[in-house]
């Protein structure tokens, strides 16, 4: 989520994420960067399977991903061609902060990084396909937001 400014609170995340390596994918960490942040966010997660509540890369049982559903979070959708960690692997995956909220006084953003496992136990910046949609409430004045881009900047060639 690019920056929001003012008050508010974030409410949740949907991912949509296409995996485009073999190995682990999930690695990377959801940073909440809030109230005058600049280097080092307030909240910083332990990667994106401890953020979605599925931990330990989702694998139960062992050499399967679990497809979970609850009300706050979950990973729903799991589209695998030939294997746990073979490439072009695609998941939906979701997290609602209802009982556990995101307030925010001054400003928000929000990232989360594409890192998984090379060989050696090495992390992996990635160059997954990843689209995101990032839910919150914010108080009025905001500042504008800019234009969304037209369908010439949207077609994919």
């Amino acid at each position: 989520m690019d920056k929001a400014t003012g008050k508010g609170q974030y409410v949740g995340t949907y991912l949509a994420w296409g995996v485009n390596s073999n190995r682990w994918w999930g690695e990377g960490e959801i940073k909440f960067f809030m109230d005058g942040d600049q280097e080092f966010p307030t909240i910083c997660g332990t990667g994106t399977e401890d953020y979605i509540g599925g931990a330990w890369n989702f694998e139960y049982p062992q050499g399967e991903y679990c497809r979970f559903s609850t009300p706050y979070s979950g990973l729903h959708q799991i589209l695998k061609p030939d294997g746990l960690y073979q490439s072009q692997q695609r998941f939906g995956m979701y997290r609602f902060h209802l009982t556990d909220p995101i307030r925010f006084d001054e400003d928000l953003h929000v990232e989360i990084q594409a890192l998984g496992w090379r060989s050696e136990e090495r992390y992996l910046p990635l160059q997954d396909d990843i689209a995101s949609v990032a839910y919150w409430y914010q108080t009025e004045p905001h500042c504008p937001f800019p234009a969304l881009p037209g369908i010439e900047k949207l077609e994919v060639n």
